[in-house]
């Protein structure tokens, strides 16, 4: 059976890591076959907000969008079509 930590949570207040509850859960006599993160991949992903758009001044495929991605606003050269 899978279960989810944020599901677990609902029903037991517990505040540590899975790895942590993972040896608890088997201290305590119950078989763990595994934990996976599946969304551990997604960590280098940066969402942003395009505030502007403009042609390439060297290139006609190309555009030049400032984006927004909270932090910082960053210049970033684009080939996508739909980028306006």
């Amino acid at each position: 059976m899978l279960l989810s930590l944020s599901w677990l949570r609902e029903f037991v207040p517990y505040e540590g890591s899975a790895l942590e509850l993972g040896e608890r859960l088997t201290m305590a006599g119950l078989e763990l076959d595994g934990l996976s993160r599946p969304f551990a991949g997604l960590a280098p992903i940066v969402v942003g907000y395009v505030a502007e758009c403009g042609k390439h001044p060297e290139a006609d495929k190309l555009s030049v969008c400032r984006v927004d991605v909270g932090d910082e606003v960053l210049d970033i050269v684009c080939g996508a079509p739909n980028v306006a």
